[in-house]
């Protein structure tokens, strides 16, 4: 079984997965990214490489693609947290996700290109 970071290992490793907008789950050993691609297709397509990755890996996501808008949970579950493969995956996953627009404030509501049309705020 993987075990969980040290204290050591998440000082040196969280912070910079911090600036590039991975964040903590409150009561959850666990992180979180949401990504915005500009439309449906760019956010499958890098669903489908990350999930090619996480494969090799044998390490999967929680995730949640809705429109534009792919929402993503790392955690080791046989770990019940936070282990150097969630590092790696998150590591792996930016590297993929190219220029998409990161929601660094994971406490604001995820609002998909479909819902901004609705609301006429959104271009064609």
């Amino acid at each position: 079984m993987t075990e969980t970071l040290t204290k050591a290992e998440r000082d040196a490793a969280l912070p910079a997965l911090g600036q590039s907008g991975w964040g903590a789950i409150p009561d959850r050993d666990a992180i979180r990214k949401i990504w915005k691609f500009r439309n449906f297709s760019e956010a499958w397509g890098f669903m489908a490489r990350a999930a090619l990755v996480a494969e090799k890996m044998n390490h999967h996501p929680e995730w949640m693609n809705v429109y534009n808008v792919v929402d993503v949970t790392l955690t080791t579950h046989d770990a019940h947290g936070l282990t150097a493969l969630d590092v790696e995956l998150a590591r792996k996953m930016d590297a993929m996700a190219g220029n998409a627009e990161v929601q660094r404030d994971h406490s604001e509501p995820v609002e998909c290109l479909c819902q901004l049309h609705a609301k006429g705020g959104a271009p064609d």
